[in-house]
């Protein structure tokens, strides 16, 4: 199976994009809602229970594992990549969702201004603008912390006057950093359920970049450039679910971010 992880339920929009474009592959989801948010955590904290998540993922046989959330993509990701694959499993692979977007801006943006949207803990890691100045040196990044916007989408007020009021409002925010910018990354997962509020107060001009179809086009590619990985991977359709925290709760939540119902199991991590 091919791993999914979230610290919530955001990833599951990626989830959604990967069965998408790979609907023949199984995937195993992974949300450590008990310990959500991470965003507020330290590097360490955050470091810790992700690895976690992985070595869980692994022992469950999925060789590949995509870290389907900024806040883990962003602060534990290369860690993991870099220090602890080699001796936890060298031959296995663990993929994120901040890198796909980051390789994708240069090629979208025809201005050379982007505007990231993102919790205040990517934000705050300055990981987006590092990586974008690693592959895009030229391009002018702005930032706007959206802290209000994954509550209104876990409580189930995306269509409301709240919602549009600080959709709205950050926008606005981020356009007056630099009238210039021409596309906007929607850096959280949870953003793609307020896309259609974020359409309607752009302007026609500002492009969107969603990270979901961006992750599983590169995933594609990613298996297309390594076939012994894809021959490693079940290919029945079966899609499974776990989560740390209650599954009632996972299975009413899931439903919105993954567009259909879901049956999840209890783990403990």
């Amino acid at each position: 199976m091919i791993g999914v992880f979230d610290s919530g339920f955001g990833g599951l929009t990626v989830l959604r994009e990967l069965v998408r474009v790979l609907p023949q592959h199984d995937f195993l989801y992974l949300g450590d809602n008990a310990r959500a948010p991470y965003g507020s955590r330290s590097f360490e904290t955050i470091h810790r229970y992700t690895l976690e998540a992985v070595q869980y993922l692994f022992a469950q046989g999925c060789p590949l594992v995509i870290l389907a959330c900024n806040t883990a993509s962003a602060r534990a990701l290369r860690t993991i990549q870099q220090n602890d694959l080699s001796s936890l499993a060298p031959e296995r692979r663990v993929l994120g969702v901040l890198r796909p977007a980051v390789e994708r801006v240069g090629e979208e943006t025809r201005t050379g201004h982007v505007g990231i949207l993102g919790t205040q803990g990517t934000i705050r890691s300055e990981s987006y603008p590092l990586e974008i100045a690693h592959l895009w040196p030229k391009l002018v990044v702005s930032q706007q912390a959206c802290p209000l916007w994954v509550p209104l989408v876990e409580q189930g007020e995306i269509d409301s006057e709240g919602a549009r009021y600080f959709v709205r409002k950050d926008l606005r925010a981020l356009l007056a950093q630099d009238p210039q910018i021409d596309l906007v990354v929607l850096g959280c997962t949870h953003y793609p359920l307020l896309l259609d509020l974020v359409k309607s107060e752009l302007p026609a001009s500002v492009r969107i970049l969603d990270q979901g179809s961006v992750v599983a086009a590169k995933t594609v590619e990613y298996l297309q450039r390594h076939p012994e990985m894809d021959a490693k991977l079940i290919k029945q359709g079966r899609v499974t679910f776990l989560t740390t925290d209650s599954v009632e709760h996972f299975e009413t939540q899931a439903t919105q971010f993954f567009g259909a119902n879901v049956k999840a199991q209890l783990v403990s991590l």
